[in-house]
């Protein structure tokens, strides 16, 4: 019997191209903290988690069906990820966010994604400006909740390691989030 979670991505792409639905499961279980992740840093732009959490499963969905083998799946999928995302929230509120990779899972090449040299430097920018306007608003707690929260730890595990209980945690939070939305709108 195959132990799907020993096996590397590409092999439960196969697998999974070949009709094997536990592959498939397996793939989407095994990148699932990714997605949150990445929709927990979208978390400003829209106030529904779960409806970004969703559009993210369906990159990352989207992205094992059109891997073909090139590369790492990996980054392939955290772009596919990225851009289902975003493009969800352009739909939303009809504004256009800065995006410095292709469109929905376009291949650059015709095997891999990019970054060119000044893409990263502008996304090193901006998270380095969108860090210090965080830290100049939010509190010293709200921004280690925030930064927790951001990078995918969970409820319990923020509270354990911050040695707060749930309300002082669901407290700082909702207040980061405030704080952060009231800056967007400005």
């Amino acid at each position: 019997m195959v132990n799907y979670s020993q096996l590397e991505d590409k092999q439960l792409i196969y697998a999974f191209k070949q009709g094997d639905s536990i592959a498939c499961d397996e793939l989407l279980n095994r990148y699932k903290s990714k997605v949150l992740a990445i929709a927990r840093s979208y978390f400003f732009y829209c106030g529904d988690i779960e409806d970004l959490v969703q559009e993210g499963m369906c990159g990352l969905y989207s992205a094992m069906t059109a891997f073909k083998g090139d590369g790492d799946f990996a980054p392939f999928a955290y772009v596919c990820i990225r851009h289902r995302i975003v493009d969800a929230l352009k739909r939303a509120e009809g504004e256009v966010y800065n995006s410095s990779t292709k469109s929905f899972c376009e291949e650059e090449d015709g095997n891999n994604f990019n970054f060119s040299p000044e893409d990263e430097v502008i996304n090193g920018e901006e998270s380095s400006e969108f860090l210090e306007l965080m830290k100049s608003t939010l509190s010293q707690l709200e921004f280690k909740v925030m930064e927790l929260y951001i990078e995918g730890a969970t409820m319990a595990e923020i509270t354990t390691a911050l040695n707060l209980s749930y309300k002082q945690l669901d407290n700082a939070l909702a207040r980061a989030k405030k704080k952060l939305k009231n800056i967007r709108k400005n």
